[in-house]
């Protein structure tokens, strides 16, 4: 029973993937549909981000009234009614109307099955969860090209819509499986701390705004890899692009992966120093001047690799940094933090590569990779417990 619950759980967590990678994959080619700037995109992106914000903040709330496994069959059926919405979308506008439950979905899932693994398993079971993220994450740039090649690009998000019903589907014939935690569950959430007093414990406002920081790189990877290549490596052709966007995915899953592995003997911290350590070394790959795109390709694989174990082990920590009471506000409030990096970050660098150029993104990640881990540094010193 344990087994077939975790599978589920994995499987909830591709579901969490699976969009967050079709609207890089798809803007080249939906920017020209639209007859907008390719800045815009980071509006579309800025919305959904807000609306996650909006229900991370909400999830210690939801946490405390509802079972982790209503939050999920909600959040998803969210998330597909997003992604039908995003399908039928003629005009730009459009793209904001159901971007609310896109990402109203995405951050419920997030901060509540996070909790829920916290709580519940290891630190190896939480960087497996974080790498069947990014195997969602990897499929869809995939779905993406494949609807840009055969059909249009408003079939990759309809199409990505029917397997999250399938999932839906699976999770609802799971739900026997939820109560075997249910009682330990409600157990642990009936003295948790609310979002004020949480703020006010040692070490917590510096991990938000290092999560900050880690999901700025990111988001920013999620959204303009593709760009990055269609503005600095001029001759490729679309479908090439937009798989592009599958190489931070791709690396984020197999950092993950790697992790899962080790991360039970190494502890969360060391493996968050090693991460980033991973991570500058793919963003000096990706500063190389070399002539074949191969070398830039390995280095965005190389960055994923390398942010891989960062957001997992910071989620896993929050029970044993902050203590059982805060983990469930702390982690709503790392979600909250991860996705205004998430919301702005990526609009900002739109502004900034319009006005100096898409090259200066590894100056952009390099930034943001050192604010990090040194706030990470500084937080551990902190800590209460």
């Amino acid at each position: 029973m344990g087994s077939l619950l975790l599978a589920v759980i994995y499987l909830v967590f591709i579901s969490l993937g699976l969009p967050d990678s079709l609207l890089g994959s798809g803007w080249p080619t939906m920017q020209t549909a639209f007859g907008v700037p390719s800045s815009y995109a980071g509006y579309v992106s800025m919305t959904v981000s807000f609306m996650t914000i909006l229900s991370a903040l909400l999830s210690p709330w939801m946490i405390k009234r509802f079972h982790t496994k209503w939050i999920v069959i909600v959040s998803i059926f969210l998330t597909v009614l997003g992604l039908l919405g995003f399908s039928i979308c003629g005009q730009y506008w459009m793209l904001f109307l159901f971007a609310i439950p896109y990402g109203l979905g995405a951050g419920s899932i997030d901060a509540s099955v996070n909790h829920y693994v916290a709580s519940h398993y290891s630190s190896s079971v939480m960087n497996f969860l974080h790498c069947f993220y990014g195997v969602g994450a990897v499929i869809s740039p995939t779905i993406m090209a494949l609807a840009l090649k055969l059909a249009r690009w408003n079939e990759g998000y309809r199409w990505t819509a029917y397997i999250q019903t399938g999932i839906l589907l699976i999770v609802i014939l799971s739900l026997p499986l939820w109560k075997q935690n249910e009682a330990k569950e409600e157990e642990e959430i009936r003295d948790s701390a609310g979002i004020r007093e949480t703020l006010r414990v040692p070490g917590v406002l510096l991990t938000l705004i290092a999560f900050f920081s880690y999901c700025a790189g990111e988001a920013t990877c999620f959204l303009w890899t593709p760009s990055f290549f269609a503005g600095t490596r001029p001759g490729l052709s679309e479908e090439i692009i937009a798989a592009f966007g599958s190489l931070i995915f791709g690396g984020l899953m197999l950092g993950r992966l790697i992790s899962g592995f080790i991360s039970n003997k190494l502890g969360d911290r060391l493996l968050i120093r090693i991460g980033i350590a991973v991570e500058l070394l793919g963003i000096l790959l990706v500063f190389l001047p070399a002539e074949s795109y191969i070398v830039t390709a390995a280095g965005f694989v190389v960055i994923g690799t390398g942010m891989g174990p960062v957001y997992p082990a910071i989620q896993h920590m929050a029970p044993s940094n902050f203590g059982a009471r805060h983990s469930a506000a702390v982690i709503g409030l790392q979600m909250a933090s991860a996705y205004i990096g998430s919301t702005f970050m990526p609009m900002v660098f739109g502004h900034l590569q319009q006005a100096a150029g898409i090259g200066i993104m590894p100056v952009y990640l390099l930034v943001f990779a050192l604010m990090n881990i040194g706030l990470l540094e500084l937080a551990y010193r902190k800590l209460p417990i």
